[in-house]
């Protein structure tokens, strides 16, 4: 590590300043702080947003989960509201990492940074979440631009992110062994709007798939999927799993998936 400054700032206006004046955010550290220790990230001033209180916290609001940026993810897995109104996140969320990892990452942490692998970003998108920030509120689909991309601007902060609750939803995810993130997990949701299948893991950052959401508008079942055709032409190839492999994966996921969601 290398020598910085370090803020724990107790209230989001005296965060604002520290972000304006240069700052980095600094939420769970599940990401940032191994990207320090390689030195692929070298600020100068940490701002630390665990003590900001109001920043963390899960409620219901009308027919969504609104759940606070700074939320550990184990704290969202227990949470009764989300286990009992959207058993998918809840689900989603204990199935993250390890024990360590789910104790001190965060909800907006994970979000903010949008690893082509990490989980939450498949539930953001196939819930047609919200994302609130202290500037204004962003649509899932207008919010993730890629590998490590996102439309948040400099200084910019997820302060909670709301979840309509869905008709039925589920998450299945093919781990990788040692990270635990994902080789590809599938999000599926139906609501009065439709199907929304959202992958992770299997491209350059979460999508949609527009195949899989029209079978499913048909016909909500494991078979519809089974005939979707997957192409593998613009998927990851790495020492993990081939485009081919993850093409079948992203089929035998979303079936998965939609098994489950279906009870």
């Amino acid at each position: 590590m290398y020598a910085f400054n370090y803020e724990r700032p107790a209230t989001l206006a005296a965060a604002q300043s520290l972000l304006a004046a240069g700052g980095n955010a600094l939420a769970g550290g599940q990401t940032m702080i191994a990207a320090m220790k390689q030195r692929l990230q070298q600020p100068e001033t940490v701002v630390d947003l665990g003590a900001i209180s109001t920043l963390a916290g899960i409620r219901k609001e009308g027919n969504a989960i609104v759940i606070g940026a700074m939320t550990r993810h184990q704290d969202v897995a227990d949470n009764a509201e989300v286990r009992q109104h959207i058993p998918a996140l809840a689900a989603l969320a204990d199935g993250i990492g390890d024990k360590q990892i789910r104790t001190m990452g965060t909800l907006g942490g994970s979000v903010a940074n949008n690893d082509p692998a990490a989980c939450y970003p498949s539930a953001v998108l196939a819930l047609g979440a919200t994302v609130h920030t202290d500037q204004r509120t962003i649509a899932a689909d207008d919010f993730f631009h890629g590998l490590y991309t996102t439309a948040l601007k400099a200084g910019e902060l997820i302060t909670a992110i709301s979840f309509p609750i869905p008709q039925k939803a589920a998450y299945a995810k093919f781990r990788q062994p040692a990270s635990r993130f994902a080789l590809v997990g599938v999000f599926v949701a139906q609501s009065a709007g439709g199907a929304r299948v959202a992958v992770t893991g299997a491209g350059n950052g979460v999508f949609r798939h527009a195949g899989l959401e029209a079978a499913l508008n048909t016909s909500f079942t494991p078979e519809a999927v089974a005939k979707v055709a997957i192409d593998a032409s613009e998927l990851n190839a790495d020492l993990h799993a081939s485009a081919v492999y993850r093409a079948n994966l992203i089929s035998v996921q979303t079936q998965r998936a939609v098994k489950q969601a279906n009870g």
